[in-house]
């Protein structure tokens, strides 16, 4: 897989492409379904990839069915890309019953929509969208296997010389933003126990895009001048493409009671080694604000690896990837994701 990883990626055309190539394994997978697959929230950071991702599988697999993308699409560009790409799409507000009502059948669903930046000063709007609407949907897909996007954030802070947070670790989730993905969880546990609707639960840690991720705030705050913040340690991450292929493999893991499983790298980074990587690409000497603590929120991805594999693409690629983007003047979609926020506020 490393050989064919590009040297570069000169423009989110490429990106996109790359992100979306799905691996043997996944057209193996999807091959053993059959039906139409829904991505719920496909408007979103990763819904794109997981949609064009899917598409090309059941293509290759020759699966019968079609891949259809639900968003409120609020950026018509993004919908005429998947369109572009042979993703049916569909747009409206999932909150709207009649909406959700009349969305077709599917044997498949990918739930992601959800709510996390600016979550502090409207909380309403977060628990609505990660509480409320996975109930909603639950129940309307109560007959499908559903893979549920989660977050990593639902965990307690761990050792930062640890292995990392496994799935069966109580959840403490601090604040309302990991709170509400927990509720999001319980709904789907819920519909797991009164109608033994399969589903699995995806706590991810930080998918890496270019123009998002871990790694693109490290590279901002050294293209910038700024300060690193050291205080998060250690975090896990995971190219944003392998995170899609891995997690669209649990649909045939989908169980009843609820599969929960970590998605993302195998060895979690050092903030301050990353930064130092980094700064000698960018020929930048990077600066770093906080003190490092013994404790992290990163996860330990054991159990994904047995069940539905290992993620495909090195550190090294990524990081010189990323700097490149940045240094090129590559877009960003200005969403840090707050990696060294420790109280959960978002």
């Amino acid at each position: 897989m490393a050989d064919s990883l590009p040297d570069s990626i000169p423009d989110e055309a490429t990106l996109d492409e790359v992100m979306s190539r799905p691996s043997a394994g996944l057209v193996e997978s999807l091959a053993r379904g059959s039906g139409d697959l829904l991505v719920l929230g496909a408007g979103g950071k990763m819904g794109p990839t997981v949609a064009r991702m899917a598409q090309r599988a059941f293509a290759a697999a020759g699966r019968d069915g079609q891949v259809i993308a639900v968003s409120r699409f609020s950026d018509p560009a993004a919908r005429a890309g998947l369109e572009a790409a042979g993703v049916a799409t569909i747009a409206g507000d999932l909150l709207e019953p009649a909406f959700l009502r009349e969305l077709p059948d599917a044997p498949d669903v990918v739930f992601m929509a959800g709510r996390k930046f600016g979550s502090t000063g409207a909380e309403h709007l977060t628990w609505v969208m990660n509480a409320h609407l996975p109930g909603l949907v639950a129940r309307r897909f109560r007959e499908a296997r559903c893979v549920v996007f989660s977050t990593a954030a639902v965990y307690p802070f761990v050792p930062a010389d640890g292995a990392g947070a496994d799935e069966d670790l109580e959840p403490e989730p601090i604040g309302e933003y990991a709170q509400s993905c927990l509720a999001r969880e319980r709904m789907f546990e819920y519909a797991a126990h009164t109608w033994r609707t399969r589903s699995a639960l995806i706590r991810l840690s930080y998918a890496l895009d270019l123009r998002y991720g871990v790694l693109h705030d490290i590279a901002a705050s050294l293209c910038g001048g700024h300060p690193v913040n050291v205080g998060m340690r250690t975090a896990s991450v995971i190219w944003q493409g392998d995170a899609c292929d891995l997690i669209l493999r649990t649909l045939e893991h989908c169980a009843a009671p609820a599969l929960t499983l970590n998605v993302s790298g195998l060895e979690p980074i050092r903030i301050r080694e990353v930064a130092v990587a980094m700064g000698e690409l960018l020929d930048v000497s990077p600066e770093f604000e906080g003190t490092e603590s013994d404790s992290a929120l990163f996860v330990d991805c054991r159990r994904m690896a047995k069940l539905v594999g290992k993620p495909l693409t090195p550190l090294a690629p990524v990081l010189r990837w990323t700097t490149d983007w940045l240094r090129t003047g590559g877009r960003s979609l200005a969403k840090p994701t707050h990696f060294e926020v420790r109280d959960g506020r978002f």
